[in-house]
């Protein structure tokens, strides 16, 4: 693979991205995507274009449906609550997991955007890499205040496993389908904080997202320069600057709808960039945001190889405590992992926080995960290139 460009040219992507108020959904998240768009163009890449779709701005409303369910579960009690509690969780971890997202077909949505692009493998395409990271931002909100997320973060560091987001709302959706009246009573407890904190984020400004997720983004486009310059043997390219991942993988849904049925699962690999500058590296092994999926453990080990190969320490495997848009190929079938790094608490720096500024990015981490992203697009193309054990003719 060609050098992937200065450091400086990273750093100055990202800056131009922070500047640019990209909610998901926004009139500013379709100028981010114009702006990725014509980097890419920059790049040398081709079949470059902006794709829309409808989404929601926010995931407040459709999980705030799902609490409000609960709380009348809770209230109404008796086997007709308890079913209603059910299918309310049911749906929930639907919702927050990204597979069955049925209730966003009936909210008011707005215009998302996705930025795409694509390069050709040198010589015959064998193979598809697809890099993928989303550009927009999220809205804050005190439930992300940093005093908040750092409760519990030193278990998460030791156990490299982080707590469900969600965890709140899915136990006050379970309780609320108990028969006993303190466990609904907890539930109710539970779920009207958590409509409190929904309409809070609804109401709540768009953060910069310097390291969520301009740092994906100035990473993708800094890789689809260098592989421009010098494509994968074999390997083609696709490009997917997504719209609406903070608002619940919308872009990237979307995508894979229009584009999911021409990748074959056998010769795919989708390699996710998000939040690259906290600190350390690490790889998904699962995401939780309520309940646990699970990346391919051969995926997993790609990664690793690649790592090694490379010079580079393989990075830290670890559960996540919400979603991150490579899930969405795992549920579709397709081989993925995502990239992402944490720092010394055991968390991302400023996650959904207003001081996720330029400033606070550790550059460092970045230019890592950086190279981590390179190494593994350079193992893909070695694989194709290790010739096939004759048969034996004997």
């Amino acid at each position: 693979m060609a050098a992937v460009p200065e450091m400086a040219a990273v750093r100055a992507d990202v800056e131009a991205l922070a500047a640019m108020r990209r909610g998901s959904a926004s009139p500013g998240e379709r100028r981010s995507a114009e702006w990725a768009a014509q980097r890419l163009r920059e790049a040398g890449a081709a079949d470059v274009a902006l794709e829309a779709f409808s989404f929601q701005g926010t995931y407040a409303g459709a999980q705030a449906a799902h609490a409000a369910a609960g709380l009348v579960a809770a209230r109404r009690g008796g086997w007709r609550g308890a079913a209603l509690a059910g299918a309310a969780l049911a749906s929930f971890e639907g919702e927050v997991s990204g597979r069955a997202q049925w209730l966003r077909r009936l909210l008011p949505s707005s215009e998302g955007v996705n930025a795409v692009a694509r390069i050709p493998a040198a010589g015959e395409r064998r193979s598809t890499l697809v890099l993928l990271a989303h550009h927009d931002a999220a809205r804050t909100g005190l439930s992300w205040h940093p005093r908040l997320l750092r409760l519990g973060a030193g278990a998460a560091r030791r156990s490299r496993r982080m707590a469900p987001r969600a965890a709140p709302v899915g136990l006050g959706l379970a309780l609320a389908a108990l028969p006993f009246a303190p466990a609904r009573r907890a539930a109710g407890a539970l779920l009207g904080l958590a409509l409190l904190s929904y309409a809070d984020i609804a109401s709540s400004p768009t953060v910069p997202g310097a390291n969520d997720n301009a740092t994906g983004v100035a990473a993708a486009l800094a890789l689809a320069a260098a592989l421009a310059a010098a494509p994968l043997e074999h390997v083609e390219v696709r490009i997917v600057i997504a719209g609406c991942e903070e608002s619940g993988m919308g872009g990237t849904a979307a995508w894979l709808a229009r584009h999911g049925d021409a990748l074959d699962p056998a010769c795919t690999f989708v390699l996710g960039l998000d939040t690259l500058g906290s600190g350390a590296p690490i790889v998904c092994a699962s995401e939780a945001t309520l309940f646990e999926h699970r990346y391919r453990e051969e995926d997993l080990a790609l990664v690793e190889q690649a790592a090694l190969r490379a010079g580079i320490d393989p990075p830290e495997r670890w559960r996540v405590g919400a979603w991150t848009d490579p899930v969405l190929a795992r549920f579709a079938g397709l081989p993925a992992v995502s990239l992402l790094s944490v720092d010394e608490h055991g968390g991302y720096a400023n996650w959904h926080w207003p001081t996720d500024t330029p400033e606070h990015v550790d550059w460092g981490s970045v230019e890592r995960c950086l190279a981590l992203a390179g190494a593994i697009a350079d193992e893909l193309a070695r694989r194709l290139q290790v010739p096939q054990e004759p048969e034996n003719s004997g």
